[in-house]
């Protein structure tokens, strides 16, 4: 084994370190902190999801399969409305690019996968707020119960 074959690339191992945790921190931060919703413009039904990733790009969401409507299709336009109180909201225009079923715990779901429209003006709080969650992953700690806190 040559020299060159034993150095580490700690650039390379440190960027996917923090690609694992901004995606951990995505999938507690979407589950346990924000509500969002998906508007399917074509039957005015508002439907809960689950966010999986984000990026300036686009998202990857997932809801359960329901009988009552149509899933989404490929080239479908939906409104996403991500709440960060109980009654206000960012809406933001999506494209479907990319369908998938699949079965959680033997329960049917669909996962999209979705461009952003950057042209409405709200994607620009959608951006800021995109930039705040790979910041977040970057530069947070882990609190692993080792520093005593006391309360006065």
């Amino acid at each position: 084994m040559s020299e060159k074959t034993k150095v580490l690339n700690f650039t390379k191992k440190r960027q996917e370190n923090i690609e694992e945790k901004r995606r951990n921190f995505e999938r507690v931060f979407f589950q346990n902190f924000l509500g969002a919703y998906a508007t399917v413009e074509q039957s005015g039904v508002i439907k809960p999801v689950d966010i999986l990733d984000i990026s300036k790009d686009g998202l990857l969401f997932q809801s359960q399969s329901s009988a009552r409507g149509p899933g989404l299709a490929v080239h479908d336009e939906v409104t996403l409305r991500l709440y960060f109180t109980k009654q206000s909201y960012i809406p933001v225009i999506l494209k479907i690019v990319r369908t998938k079923n699949k079965l959680i715990h033997g329960d049917p779901y669909n996962e999209y996968g979705c461009t952003f429209d950057k042209s409405v003006p709200t994607f620009q709080a959608v951006s800021h707020f995109i930039d705040f969650v790979y910041s977040f992953a970057e530069h947070s700690s882990m609190d692993r119960g080792d520093t005593k806190v006391f309360f006065l």
